[in-house]
């Protein structure tokens, strides 16, 4: 009986430090893409779009191991309204035909009413892929 208590609060601290963990990263709106435009255009802030595949390894190693930690979560929750669609369905088709996708991951920054103001393609180790962001960021903000 011991055991089996131990064990379960065993199994429930890291359940809790695994979503502990999880709460550190990207947080990535969910809704449509009208509604998150919207909510950029209130918030005057750009969109921060990601743009996969389900089948996408590159897509799966960057929702893994970049978009999960904390300085990447610290940037961006900050900074942009974040969203991901998946280019293969629903919505993300229509998406990824708008913008030209046809690499993945690629990363989009819009404007509240939809303008491309960056777009990139690949992922990258978390201080590098913060870096570019930036970097297309300053390319959006000049062009307003």
């Amino acid at each position: 009986m011991k055991k089996i208590m131990l064990l379960t609060a065993v199994l429930a601290f890291i359940g809790s430090v695994a979503l502990a963990q999880n709460d550190q990263g990207i947080k990535f709106e969910k809704g449509t893409f009208a509604e998150i435009l919207a909510k950029a255009k209130a918030q005057k802030k750009l969109v921060f779009m990601d743009v996969y595949a389900s089948w996408c390894g590159p897509c799966k190693r960057m929702a893994a191991e970049v978009f999960t930690q904390k300085k990447v979560g610290d940037y961006f929750n900050a900074t942009f309204v974040n969203a991901k669609f998946d280019a293969e369905v629903g919505e993300g088709r229509t998406i990824a035909a708008r913008y030209g996708v046809n690499a993945y991951p690629t990363f989009l920054l819009l404007n509240g009413d939809g303008k491309l103001g960056g777009k990139m393609v690949g992922g990258s180790p978390a201080d590098e892929f913060i870096r570019q962001v930036k970097e297309l960021k300053a390319k959006a903000d000049a062009q307003k």
